[in-house]
């Protein structure tokens, strides 16, 4: 064959066989822990959609967020990223985010297979803006040997109660966990609140302003609520049931010793502070399982938040995949977000078992294989699916300015002891006064 002639032919081979274009869609999160588990749900996706790439990204909790608020300034946000509910009201706010609800129904995709509530939450106004991921209820992590050494069987901590006033049977396991530098227990006389060796209960420091995997629970547990439903305008942090909740927990840790001090909390978190050993108890949520299951050389187990005169109460708490609209490949990301929502990826996730995905069958999946691998996490799926156990965050817009505001009058009761009722009465009417 000539040259000319296998030139010819090569040109006409590339004619008949284009080198298919692949679009690239970056992909945010923020929990290296399941970073393994998307990256198996971008591989299946790729080999269905051999023209899309997934570009995954992830950045730690607190720095995601700047950097996202970042590039949406900037005009390089990703194409699709997680979002959670206590964000995403701003962001729609300022018409940051893609309503889907048009391509949920063109494409006649279910919304009616997730845990309850879940889906709707994710809507405004007949328009929609994620679709569900997980789900995620908060619970107790306690340090089996400490309990042993107290005397308390940890069958016992499936069925606590609570009250600000006594503290009720936790309370007293608080006092009875904790343990000076002498030996002496919190109910024992003697006690040095000033020199505490171990902590009964350890937080992640008391002023997030939300009290996600804290005190929002317990003050819950007494019939209270951020506010009445989504979009709320009216708030209750003046409510005194809180009071009597926050000041509790602020008595528990700065008077009696039984919680370690905000103060110390803030770096460790309670995180670092249980791997050390440092405190017999740890509030968490279900997301955190496998973080303790891995980095704990010692044995562990999980329960239930204690019933307080309302009975038990935990935030459930979901998140979505949204996206972004000034994503230049809205149809591809779309793709990717359909099929992250779908039974399929939510199974994959679940084979992983580090989250609870939003669908109930991936639900039981994930939940097999963290019992497969010797952790019972079964206290954070009976909270999710007992009737009148969850509630959620505060859905609303000026979310920043709220947990901004709540964050410094928290910051002044449990750092420098000030007074709930004042901090709290005042922060509810500077938040207030951005709805006006």
């Amino acid at each position: 064959m000539q040259p000319l002639t296998k030139l010819l032919l090569g040109a006409s081979l590339l004619a008949s066989n284009p080198v298919q274009a692949v679009t690239e869609i970056n992909y945010w999160l923020w929990d290296s822990n399941q970073q393994p588990a998307y990256q198996a749900c971008a591989d299946a996706f790729e080999k269905e959609n051999p023209d899309i790439k997934i570009k995954i990204t992830q950045t730690g909790w607190f720095d995601y967020w700047a950097a996202l608020n970042t590039a949406f300034v900037s005009g390089t946000a990703p194409d699709v990223f997680w979002d959670h509910l206590s964000r995403y009201p701003e962001f729609t706010q300022n018409g940051l985010l893609v309503d889907l609800s048009p391509l949920i129904a063109r494409d006649k995709v279910p919304t009616d297979i997730y845990v309850d509530g879940l889906a709707k939450v994710w809507g405004r106004d007949g328009k929609q803006y994620g679709l569900p991921k997980d789900w995620d209820t908060i619970g107790i992590v306690y340090n089996q040997a400490m309990l042993e050494n107290a005397g308390i069987d940890p069958k016992s901590l499936q069925d606590l109660d609570w009250n600000p006033q006594d503290g009720g049977s936790f309370g007293r396991l608080l006092a009875r966990l904790s343990l000076d530098e002498t030996g002496k227990n919190g109910l024992e006389p003697g006690f040095n609140p000033k020199a505490v060796k171990q902590y009964g209960l350890l937080l992640n420091g008391l002023s997030d302003g939300l009290g996600h995997e804290e005190w929002a629970n317990f003050a819950a547990s007494l019939g209270w609520n951020y506010c009445d439903a989504p979009w709320a305008t009216r708030f209750y942090y003046d409510d005194p049931r809180l009071i009597a909740t926050i000041q509790w927990f602020a008595d528990m840790s700065l008077k009696k010793g039984f919680i370690v001090p905000a103060k110390d909390a803030r770096q460790a978190q309670a995180t670092g502070l249980f791997s050390a050993q440092k405190g017999a108890l740890a509030l968490t949520g279900s997301w955190l399982v496998h973080w303790f299951s891995e980095n704990c050389k010692f044995a562990i187990g999980f329960a239930p938040l204690p019933k307080g005169p309302a009975g038990r109460r935990t935030v459930i708490n979901g998140l979505a995949d949204s996206i972004w609209v000034g994503s230049k490949h809205q149809d591809a990301a779309w793709k990717w977000v359909r099929f992250l929502a779908s039974p399929e990826a939510q199974k994959i996730v679940a084979s992983y078992g580090i989250v609870f995905p939003a669908i109930p069958e991936a639900t039981e999946i994930s939940e097999k294989k963290m019992a497969d691998k010797g952790t019972d996490v079964s206290a954070f799926v009976m909270e999710a699916q007992t009737p009148g156990t969850t509630f959620f965050l505060p859905i609303t817009e000026h979310g920043s300015d709220v947990v901004r505001i709540l964050r410094a009058n928290f910051d002044a009761i449990f750092l420098n002891g000030e007074d709930p009722a004042a901090r709290l009465k005042d922060a509810n009417q500077e938040i207030t006064s951005l709805f006006r």
